[in-house]
């Protein structure tokens, strides 16, 4: 018990002290360490402490850092090529003019959703539409707070675990487990998504009505000059997606590469690492693209790079603390009894035990792949083979695994929302509580009539 409630305080302290803007990179050691004061085991040998630190936590983040550190590094640099050459203000005004600057939140909303559902990692969705969100929203006389929200809202809700057909890692890891594709029970998923997405721009547009600020033209003024057409601004977007696809699905399929088997190259398939490979090259031929076609509106690309190369570095060392923190405490004995009673509830219906037992774990790790990973790969044949028994589809248990996934993780110490408001210059004081409502509360809601509605008619 003791070690269960060092668990239970040292997540509460991580959330607690990341919303107080305590640096996450200073915090999630500390909150890690602290946890292992109430384990028996940290008195047992000498040292443990720092061996878990160097050899837990360190190596969990390094591995974060070799495999991310391309798509944050070029993330980055796109999105600031984007923003310095006028072409993310260009986007973002015109779709101000087609939708009318009082629907600034659901532009936002849109961008990010459609950047994500064409396979864009949200981190590169966040830096690519940050800059168009604060031309739409100084348009609108919004303010900027919000953006963090419509980004989460539209890069890490339904796009990433509700709509079918999803490229999103929480998405796509439930197939291997239950046979299905990323397309299982289409039908829900859409409604998941409907209620997510509705719920949340109304929630934002209720929220920002209350602090509207006048509309400003401080940031056109700031970019005044000779901007690029709207076709060639759009053009490195619809790259990334088109490329990003192409290779992914179409292309590296077919490339012999029997020597990621040798050791040098880690003994891996190319399949575990063609989408990491395919965004990489999508990305970097963008940066080319843009440095290319758009020299006459932005003489100095060199200073741009520079720029968003140093601003990857924060995004990036945050989320990787997130990532070595959750490694130390998954490693935790007391973590194992924690997993066993979330993963008791209700076990008579495998839908409703899933569902709780995946957003507890995704709570607990700040990670919707890490929980989904933990949960399918302790549980997930159990849950098959109870599903069978009882006559329920492997495509409901897919999509209420991936739905549940994306609900508790967005919690303050979840690595993503904390890059995000690094990225937006935010703080949790300033924006998290509207992220917590578009990202957890209703996500959490639409799972609920997920389930339910799987449970009276089935997968559809």
């Amino acid at each position: 018990m003791i070690g269960l409630l060092g668990l239970v305080l040292s997540l509460v302290a991580l959330m607690y002290l990341a919303y107080r803007g305590v640096n996450v990179i200073v915090l999630a050691p500390l909150c890690a360490l602290f946890a292992l004061l109430f384990q028996a085991e940290a008195y047992v040998a000498t040292g443990l402490p720092l061996a878990y630190y160097t050899q837990v936590f360190m190596v969990a983040l390094g591995k974060y850092v070799m495999k991310y550190f391309p798509i944050f590094i070029l993330g980055a640099i796109f999105g600031k090529l984007m923003d310095d050459t006028g072409a993310a203000r260009v986007i973002g005004e015109t779709i101000s003019r087609k939708l009318g600057s009082k629907h600034a939140i659901l532009a936002c909303v849109m961008a990010a959703s459609i950047l994500t559902y064409g396979g864009v990692s949200l981190f590169v969705v966040a830096f690519c539409v940050f800059p168009i969100s604060l031309t739409l929203f100084a348009r609108a006389g919004v303010e900027k707070r919000f953006i963090p929200a419509c980004i989460a809202l539209g890069s890490f809700t339904f796009t990433m675990s509700a709509l079918p057909g999803s490229p999103a890692i929480p998405n796509a890891l439930p197939m291997p487990y239950f046979g299905t594709t990323t397309y299982a029970a289409p039908g829900l998923g859409i409604i998941g998504s409907i209620i997510i997405l509705g719920l949340g721009v109304a929630w934002l547009k209720y929220r920002s009505a209350k602090s509207t600020l006048a509309a400003t033209d401080a940031y056109v003024e700031e970019l005044s000059g000779k901007l690029p057409s709207f076709a060639l601004s759009i053009a490195p977007l619809l790259l990334v997606m088109i490329l990003n696809f192409v290779l992914s699905e179409l292309v590296m399929d077919k490339w012999v590469a029997g020597y990621l088997g040798e050791a040098k190259f880690g003994g891996i398939e190319l399949k575990s690492i063609k989408g990491l490979w395919a965004i990489i090259t999508s990305l970097t031929v963008a940066i080319i693209f843009i440095i290319a076609t758009m020299r006459k509106y932005h003489s100095n690309m060199i200073e741009s790079v520079n720029k968003g190369t140093m601003g990857s570095f924060l995004p990036i060392f945050n989320t990787s603390s997130e990532v070595g923190y959750g490694a130390v405490i998954a490693s935790l004995a007391s973590f194992a009894i924690l997993r066993d009673i979330v993963m008791g509830i209700a076990p008579g219906n495998p839908i409703i035990s899933e569902a709780i037992a995946i957003n507890a774990l995704a709570g607990i790790t700040g990670s919707a792949s890490g929980g989904l990973s933990i949960g399918l790969e302790v549980l997930g044949a159990k849950y098959m083979e109870s599903a069978l028994a009882l006559n329920i589809s492997p495509e409901l248990l897919h999509r209420v695994a991936a739905m549940s996934s994306g609900g508790l993780d967005a919690l303050p110490h979840n690595g993503a929302v904390i890059s995000l408001l690094a990225i937006c210059g935010m703080t949790h004081k300033d924006s998290y509580f509207d992220i917590f409502m578009v990202a957890t509360t209703f996500t959490v809601l639409a799972t609920a009539v997920v389930v339910v509605l799987g449970t009276m008619f089935g997968s559809f």
